[in-house]
C-alpha cells in the first residue's frame, strides 16, 4: 500500500514589529500543537520571539517544507523568505515600520505561492500592521484582498468573503475593509446574492451542506418596514429570495442587534442557525469578538485554500512584553487542520 504524505500547515510570521512572532513561539512551545506546523519569515525574528517568550526555544532553518519531518521536536522550523530586509530583527517592536509592512507581504506572497501550488495543506497567517502595510507601498489593506489578489488566474479573481468564527457562532461579512459610507453603497442586491453562495458553499466543503444562514439587515430594526431605510426592502430581502430560489436555506433580514444571539450556539442554548451573514464589518465581528478573541478565528471564504488566523491584530501595546496570548493562534491552527481535512 502506498505511504499517504500528510501536507504541512504554513504559519505566516506576520508584523515583525508585533506580537505575531511570539505567539509563533509560543505555540511551538507545545510540540502537539505545533505539529506539522513550519513558519514562513525570518530567522532572525522567530529567534528574537523565543528569547522574548522565555528562551530555551531552538529555531532552525528549512530550505523547502519537504524537509520539515527533519526538525526535531520544540524546534521552530522556518522557511526563510528570500529578500528580507536584513535588519528585522533589530527593528524597534511595538512601532509601525515600512521595511516591517515590506516583510510581512513578501511572506504572504511566497506562503501563497505555496498554497496554490499545493506544497501545503493551509494557510495561517499572523497579525498585520495595515499602517505598516501601506507605508511600504503595499496597495492592499488586508490579508483578504492581499490573497484574493494572489489567487487570481487568468484575470479570474476569485470571490472571497471574510467570517470570524468560535465554537459559539460564525459571521459572514457582506463587506469587509471599508469606510462606513462607502461599506453602505457596497451593499448591493449582487454582493448579498453572492455572499449567500459562497458561505453556502463553503459550509458543504466543511460537511455542512445544508447550513442555516440567518441574514441581518443593515439598518435599526432591519429597517422597520422602511421607516428607518429602505435596504432591507429593496436589497436585502430580494437577495435572500433569490438564494433561497437556488435551493439555498437563508432567512431574514433579521434586526441585527438580536439576530446573533439567536444564533448562538452554546450550553444549554441551540444555535436557531448557523451562520449569520452580515453588511458591514463592525456588525459581524463585534459579537464574534465580544464572546472572546482567545477563541475566535477568522477564516477566509472563496479561496482554492485552506486560509485561517487569529482573531487579532498586532497589539503594538504589548509587543516585546511576552504577555501575547496564543490561545486564538491555536484556534485558528486548529480549525486549519479540519477545514482542510474535510
Amino acid at each position: 500500500m502506498a505511504s499517504i504524505t500528510v501536507l504541512p500547515l504554513a504559519i505566516t510570521q506576520g508584523d515583525p514589529c508585533g506580537i505575531g512572532p511570539e505567539i509563533i513561539a509560543k505555540l511551538f512551545r507545545d510540540p502537539v500543537a505545533a505539529a506539522g506546523c513550519f513558519v514562513v519569515g525570518d530567522v532572525g525574528v522567530m529567534r528574537r520571539a523565543a528569547a522574548i517568550t522565555g528562551g530555551l526555544l531552538a529555531v532552525a532553518r528549512i530550505d523547502s517544507p519537504g524537509e520539515l519531518a527533519r526538525v526535531p521536536p520544540a524546534c521552530v522550523p522556518v522557511w526563510q523568505v528570500p529578500g528580507l530586509a536584513p535588519e528585522l530583527a533589530a527593528l524597534p517592536l511595538g512601532q509601525v515600520d515600512a521595511r516591517a509592512g515590506a516583510a510581512a507581504a513578501r511572506c504572504i506572497e511566497h506562503a501563497a505561492a505555496l498554497a496554490l501550488r499545493r506544497d501545503i495543506a493551509a494557510l495561517v497567517t499572523a497579525p498585520i500592521h495595515k499602517e505598516a502595510l501601506s507605508a511600504a507601498g503595499v496597495g492592499f489593506p488586508g490579508h483578504t484582498e492581499m490573497l484574493q489578489s494572489l489567487a487570481t488566474v487568468d484575470g479570474r479573481v476569485p470571490p472571497v468573503r471574510m467570517m470570524l468564527a468560535n465554537d459559539e457562532l460564525r459571521t459572514v461579512l457582506v463587506t469587509i475593509h471599508l469606510s462606513l459610507r462607502r461599506a453602505i453603497d457596497a451593499v448591493t442586491f449582487d454582493a448579498v446574492l453572492e455572499t449567500l453562495r459562497i458561505a453556502h458553499a463553503a459550509a458543504a466543503g466543511w460537511g455542512q451542506p445544508a447550513p442555516r444562514i440567518a441574514v441581518a439587515g443593515l439598518n435599526p430594526h432591519a429597517g422597520e418596514g422602511g421607516l428607518f431605510g429602505d435596504e432591507e426592502i429593496t436589497i436585502i430581502a430580494p437577495a435572500v429570495a433569490a438564494a433561497r430560489a437556488e435551493g439555498i436555506a437563508a432567512s431574514g433580514p433579521y434586526a441585527p442587534d438580536t439576530v446573533f444571539m439567536r444564533a448562538r450556539d452554546s450550553a444549554g442554548h441551540p444555535g436557531e442557525f448557523d451562520i449569520v451573514v452580515a453588511m458591514t464589518h463592525d456588525h459581524g465581528l463585534i459579537p464574534v469578538k465580544y464572546l472572546g478573541v482567545e477563541h475566535g478565528v477568522n477564516v477566509t471564504l472563496g479561496l482554492p485554500f485552506v486560509r485561517t488566523s487569529p482573531d487579532h491584530g498586532t497589539a503594538f501595546d504589548i509587543a516585546g512584553t511576552g504577555r501575547a496570548d496564543e490561545s486564538s493562534l491555536r484556534s485558528a491552527v486548529r480549525m486549519a487542520r479540519r477545514l482542510a481535512a474535510a
